[in-house]
């Protein structure tokens, strides 16, 4: 099915687009696919609530990775985007085909620029998830090494509950608008290694070795983002910090290998 019969058959009051090839390096390997689904599919969304003629109102995921080779630290809704991935740039065409439609067409049409988010269910081939299933593993005896790539990327890691819960907000407002959601704290790779180890207590230097099969070709140095606006306006806060997220992730590595 097309997606405008999909919006005609189901008539939807909201729509979250979060549809995406989501990982920045596999953006590299493929990224015609990563355009075509990121950007493109984002356009196709949006003329289709238009031909619907429904007031359908719609939330664009944004990505912290839109701003790349950060020129401002930390990033707000206004800071310059300069992506440095594939992914980043169908990002950014995202953003504005969804601003340009909203002016142009009165549509309620918001961007959410979320900065990491993270969980138990996150893709293993992401860093955090890696990084946790990896070392209760070493635990547990099951593997001995765990390779990394850059360890000095500083990113904002919140959970995703939080980040949901932004989401839903946003399509709340009175009015449409665009929203950097994060946690306003940024930590290293290498914060969050010596963090898991430390809590399975292990000496991660032990373990840890860095293999430039990881490295991107463009790499970003420093992700932390500025929530100011959607907690002042939306009244938004996260229950989960960078601890408690890493603690539940843990957790939950521990229980599936212990079963």
């Amino acid at each position: 099915l097309s997606v405008t019969r999909l919006i005609n058959q189901i008539k939807p009051d909201e729509i979250y687009n979060l549809a995406a090839q989501s990982h920045v390096a596999v953006s590299f390997n493929l990224p015609e696919y990563t355009t075509n689904v990121d950007a493109l599919g984002t356009l196709r969304i949006l003329d289709a609530i238009i031909q619907s003629k429904k007031k359908i109102k719609f939330y664009q995921a944004g990505s912290s990775e839109m701003f790349g080779k950060v020129v401002e630290t930390p990033q707000t809704e206004k800071t310059p985007f300069y992506p440095r991935s594939p992914y980043g740039v169908a990002k950014v065409y995202s953003h504005w085909i969804t601003i340009n439609y909203r002016e142009s067409y009165n549509i309620f049409a918001c961007n959410g620029i979320l900065f990491n988010h993270e969980s138990p269910r996150r893709g293993t081939n992401f860093v955090t998830n890696k990084v946790a299933k990896e070392a209760v593993k070493i635990k547990l005896g099951l593997s001995n090494k765990l390779k990394l790539g850059n360890l000095n990327a500083s990113r904002d890691w919140g959970h995703t509950k939080d980040y949901v819960k932004a989401m839903w907000l946003i399509l709340q407002h009175d009015t449409p608008d665009d929203f950097v959601c994060s946690t306003g704290i940024s930590h290293t790779v290498k914060d969050l290694v010596v963090y898991v180890f430390e809590a399975l207590e292990l000496d991660w230097t032990d373990y840890v070795i860095q293999d430039k099969k990881y490295l991107r070709p463009e790499e970003l140095e420093h992700l932390k983002g500025d929530c100011s606006k959607i907690k002042n306006e939306l009244g938004w806060s996260h229950n989960y910090n960078f601890q408690s997220m890493m603690d539940e992730m843990i957790e939950y590595w521990l229980e599936y290998y212990e079963r």
